[in-house]
């Protein structure tokens, strides 16, 4: 058995180790490698994980505004049909997957943290799409050709929260930019348009309630 300790040696076996292969509550169509009650990953708390040198496993979650956005992808894939995607913080890599099931032309999904590369890689490979992964970080970056651009549940802390608002109203002029949030502390208050709503089942292990009220939003340009 890989430990936390040497996850980032060997990410893609630890994540096959430690996480199963199944499907969210809303979004049934796509297959995620997550954590659950029954996995040890599920259990470890964030000093262990600290201490192992490990970041916390948000790739191993279908958090509620990821899930709501890549919903909502598929429901309408006229949004993304034939463009060119970024999934931003994209964690699981859900988005980036519901992207290419409805027609995306390309999607990259970008995350700072090596285990949501690793992650998204596994995911995308087990619902048969091809996504492109990155690493860097983008925030402030202008657009790299990107017509549309996605993220979910990323408005939980200051001040990232601030300078990624900046960064995606800065590319509204040129891109769609949909953000999925199920009312995280830090949302905007400006500038975006609600277009969606989704009832998100969860759980209180992760959330403060069983469903979480999750939206999607439309920056403006």
């Amino acid at each position: 058995m890989i430990t936390p300790g040497r996850a980032l040696d060997h990410p893609e076996a630890f994540i096959l180790e430690n996480t199963r292969l199944q499907s969210s509550p809303l979004v049934p169509e796509i297959q995620l490698h997550l954590a659950d009650e029954m996995l040890p990953l599920w259990k470890l708390t964030e000093a262990e994980l600290d201490a192992s040198g490990l970041p916390p496993p948000w790739w191993a979650f279908a958090w509620a505004g990821g899930q709501a956005l890549a919903r909502h992808i598929l429901d309408h894939p006229e949004l993304v049909r034939g463009a060119r995607v970024l999934d931003f913080a994209t964690g699981s890599g859900i988005v980036a997957i519901a992207a290419m099931k409805a027609g995306a032309m390309s999607a990259r999904a970008n995350d700072i943290d090596p285990m949501a590369i690793a992650a998204t890689r596994l995911n995308a490979e087990a619902n048969g799409v091809h996504v492109r992964v990155s690493a860097d970080n983008l925030v402030g970056q202008p657009s790299h050709g990107w017509t549309a651009v996605l993220a979910g549940d990323i408005c939980y802390e200051q001040p990232l929260a601030g300078e990624v608002e900046t960064w995606l109203k800065s590319l509204a002029g040129d891109a769609l930019v949909l953000m999925g949030d199920p009312g995280r502390t830090y949302l905007p208050k400006t500038g975006m348009t609600r277009i969606a709503e989704y009832r998100v089942e969860t759980t209180r292990e992760l959330e403060d309630n069983d469903v979480r009220h999750t939206t999607v939003w439309r920056f403006e340009p």
